[in-house]
């Protein structure tokens, strides 16, 4: 283990939604990969916290599975696993009962009195966004939030389920944190491939001339799953592809794929021009939306060889839900780069593979020496809404059952 973690100081990570999906496919494994490379503070507490009765110990023999199935670090080694496991803790709470958020105040007490120091605190809401207000206001009334320098939120998307929930969750964490406190995470920016895009442009001489409208026609941006909604069925059909994937990961790839160079690494200076992208986005009319979006849900088929049950099927679904699963639409970027460039988003679960793409089509030379005899049909800025919607129809039917597709 290296010794990057020799100057960090000691932190405590209270993971809400600690027995949920997110923690067990992505924040756990990413902890212990951190602490794998030496990332992770010297002294550190992960507390897990959720209804399900659960003592700690149960609760390290789950992350242990989870790991071991979901790392990219592979399946934990023992004396590793060990060192990192009795650094976890696990806490019952109701998320909605002020009063038990005073245990995190006595756990935090007595972390800080065994380090002699006073730690960073993270709260992190892994959790259905309906809980975030709750969480939030409950922290501050256990005076949970107090230490601006040492206490921080770490917001999981969905950040609301409209624009004025938005605004007003937005409003009731200004009034109890710092903007500094609040992380507004979108986890995707997190992977190392999406983050070396920026290095891919900006660090480039080559492609960074060619990275505009005179050079390339369209930009696909393609994120398919394999799987089905598994156990979210509840989470999910309150939210649908178009809110669960398009609305934050997918627009944060296009943003990061159409921003300006930023004039300097800092956050605010690319967030800055990553909301310039925002602000250059065409407006959709009513005839717009009909014309360039699509929506589509899963049916029942056959997924690895596995009979698997259709959307409306699956567990703590709606049997009349129209919530959708596949989603697609073409986005205009409005400025000097990209004026008359389509992006193309797509989405979808129980698709026949699961990947995540981004296409850069650069336009065909004047003439084509090469001549080929199948030429590959291509979406361009001229194709009718009729093309975009039957390429959107192919994409989205290839699993045994076709998708029920709608217009949006």
């Amino acid at each position: 283990m290296s010794n990057n973690n020799a100057k960090a100081d000691p932190t405590i990570f209270i993971i809400f939604g600690g027995t949920g999906d997110l923690n067990a496919r992505k924040i756990a494994p990413a902890l212990y990969n951190l602490f794998l490379d030496g990332w992770m503070p010297a002294q550190f507490s992960i507390i897990g916290t959720g209804r399900t009765q659960l003592t700690d110990e149960q609760f390290r023999e789950n992350l242990h599975d989870d790991i071991n199935q979901f790392s990219r670090s592979g399946k934990a080694d023992a004396k590793k696993w060990a060192e990192f496991a009795k650094n976890i803790y696990y806490q019952v709470s109701d998320a909605t009962n002020a009063e038990t958020y005073k245990e995190f105040g006595k756990r935090i007490d007595a972390h800080n009195k065994e380090w002699k120091t006073t730690a960073n605190v993270l709260f992190y809401l892994a959790v259905a966004p309906n809980f975030f207000p709750i969480i939030a206001s409950n922290i501050s009334k256990a005076k949970l939030a107090e230490d601006k320098n040492k206490v921080r939120i770490i917001i999981e998307k969905p950040f609301g389920h409209d624009l004025e929930s938005a605004k007003d969750l937005n409003e009731l964490l200004k009034g109890i944190f710092d903007e500094c406190q609040i992380y507004r995470i979108d986890h995707y920016l997190g992977k190392e491939t999406v983050q070396n895009i920026m290095a891919f442009r900006f660090a480039n001489s080559i492609m960074e001339p060619l990275w505009n409208r005179n050079y390339i026609e369209h930009v696909q941006i393609s994120v398919t799953e394999q799987l089905g909604v598994e156990e979210r069925g509840d989470y999910y059909d309150g939210s649908g592809a178009m809110r669960d994937m398009i609305q934050n990961h997918l627009l944060q790839l296009l943003c990061t794929i159409a921003m300006e160079p930023p004039v300097s690494f800092n956050a605010d200076e690319v967030r800055d021009r990553k909301v310039d992208v925002l602000k250059s986005m065409r407006k959709f009319t009513p005839e717009d939306v009909r014309n360039s979006a699509v929506r589509g849900q899963y049916g029942s088929g056959w997924m690895k060889g596995q009979e698997v049950p259709g959307y409306r099927e699956e567990q703590k679904v709606d049997p009349q839900s129209n919530t959708e699963t596949f989603a697609a639409i073409k986005f205009f970027v409005d400025n000097w780069r990209w004026q008359g460039v389509p992006f193309y988003l797509r989405t979808g679960k129980r698709m026949h593979q699961s990947s995540s793409v981004i296409t850069i089509q650069f336009k065909d030379v004047p003439h084509l020496v090469f001549q080929s005899r199948h030429k590959v049909p291509r979406l361009s800025p001229r194709s009718p809404p009729a093309k975009f919607v039957s390429r959107c129809i192919r994409t989205a039917t290839k699993i045994k059952e076709p998708y029920v597709i709608r217009h949006a």
